[in-house]
C-alpha cells in the first residue's frame, strides 16, 4: 500500500481521494508542467469605521470578512498581497481587521506582504501591521501611530441665536465633553487617560509585529507623527520600497497570476451615505447625514495633504 509522511511526521496509508488527487496532479504537470503560482490582491482603501453606510467607501470586519476568507481560499497561493490607502479610523476595527488576516495567515501558512499607496497611517498603518512585510512608494505617507479625537464647541452658537439647550442624564459623566456645554477639564482628563490606553495598545501592536526591525528612537516612532515611505524604511516601520506587481514578480517570477480580490463599488445613492434600496426617495435628513459624512471623510484625508 502506497504510503505518505503528514506533517508530524508519521507514516499514514493515502486514503483514496489523496490517491486520485496526487494521479491528477502528476498528469497535470506532466503534460503542463507546473502550476503558475497565484498571489490573491486584497484592496483596502478607505476610511475604517463600524458604519456601512456611513462614508462613501468604509472598511470593517463585517464588510471585510467574506473578501479576507476569499484571498486566503484562492486555489494554488503563493502569498496574500494587502494593498493600502487609508488615513486610519476606528482602532477597535483597524485591530479587528489585522488580527482576522493573521488568523487565516497562520491557518492557511501563506505569507502576507503589505504594500502601502498614498497613505497606510494610524488605523491604516495599525492594518499594514497584519504583513509579514511591508513596502510602500518612496512618497507614502506612513505612520501617525497615535490616538486622535475630535469634535466641535457650540456652546456660543445656541446662545447666539437663543436657543436653549435642556440636557438630562442619569450619572454625572453621561454628558462628558458635550458638544453644547463648557468644556471640563475633568472631562478632558478623563478622554486622555482613554487615548492613553488606546495608545498603550497601538504601541504594543507596534512592537510584537516590527520587533527588532524597528530602528528609529520610540520617542519618535511613537510621537504620532507620519513618514515618508523613505524615512519609514529607514525607522523600520516598512521593509522597504516596491509596489505590488514588482515585488510579487521577484518573488514568484514572472509566470506569477494576480487574483484581485473584488470590492463592490457603492451606488450613487451611497456616495452621500444613503444606503436604503427600497426604492423611495431620501429624507431631508438622510442627504444631510450623507453630506456630513462626506465632510468628515474628506477631512480624515486632507489630514495627509490628499
Amino acid at each position: 500500500m502506497q504510503e505518505h509522511v503528514d506533517d508530524s511526521g508519521s507514516d499514514l496509508p493515502q486514503t483514496p481521494y489523496e490517491k486520485a488527487r496526487d494521479t491528477v496532479k502528476g498528469l497535470w504537470r506532466g503534460f503542463f508542467g507546473e502550476p503558475r503560482p497565484r498571489v490573491a490582491v486584497l484592496r483596502l482603501t478607505g476610511v475604517i469605521s463600524p458604519g456601512g453606510g456611513r462614508f462613501q467607501r468604509t472598511l470593517n470586519m463585517a464588510g471585510l470578512a467574506g473578501p479576507i476568507e476569499q484571498a486566503f481560499s484562492t486555489s494554488g497561493l503563493a502569498a496574500v498581497a494587502l494593498v493600502i490607502n487609508s488615513p486610519g479610523g476606528s482602532p477597535v476595527q483597524s485591530a479587528l481587521i489585522a488580527q482576522r488576516i493573521r488568523a487565516m495567515a497562520v491557518e492557511k501558512n501563506v505569507p502576507v506582504i503589505a504594500f502601502a499607496e498614498d497613505v497606510a497611517a494610524s488605523g491604516g498603518y495599525m492594518l499594514a501591521l497584519a504583513g509579514d512585510e511591508i513596502f510602500a512608494h518612496e512618497a507614502s505617507i506612513v505612520g501617525s501611530i497615535g490616538v486622535i479625537s475630535s469634535g466641535f464647541g457650540l456652546k456660543a452658537v445656541i446662545e447666539r441665536f437663543g436657543i436653549e439647550r435642556r440636557l438630562y442624564t442619569a450619572g454625572e459623566r453621561k454628558a462628558m465633553l458635550d458638544t453644547f456645554s463648557e468644556t471640563k477639564e475633568e472631562d478632558v482628563a478623563r478622554l486622555k487617560d482613554i487615548q492613553a490606553a488606546i495608545h498603550e495598545n497601538f504601541k504594543a501592536m507596534v512592537r510584537d509585529r516590527r520587533g527588532a526591525r524597528l530602528k528609529g528612537t520610540r520617542a519618535q516612532i511613537f510621537s504620532g507623527d507620519v513618514f515618508t515611505g523613505a524615512e519609514a524604511v529607514k525607522l523600520g516601520l516598512i521593509d522597504g520600497i516596491g509596489d505590488v506587481r514588482s515585488l510579487m514578480r521577484t518573488r514568484f517570477g514572472k509566470r506569477v497570476r494576480f487574483r484581485v480580490i473584488g470590492e463592490r463599488k457603492p451606488r450613487l445613492g451611497a456616495l452621500f451615505g444613503l444606503g436604503s434600496s427600497s426604492g423611495e426617495a431620501p429624507a431631508p435628513a438622510d442627504w444631510a447625514g450623507g453630506l456630513l459624512a462626506a465632510i468628515e471623510e474628506r477631512l480624515f484625508w486632507n489630514r495627509f495633504g490628499l
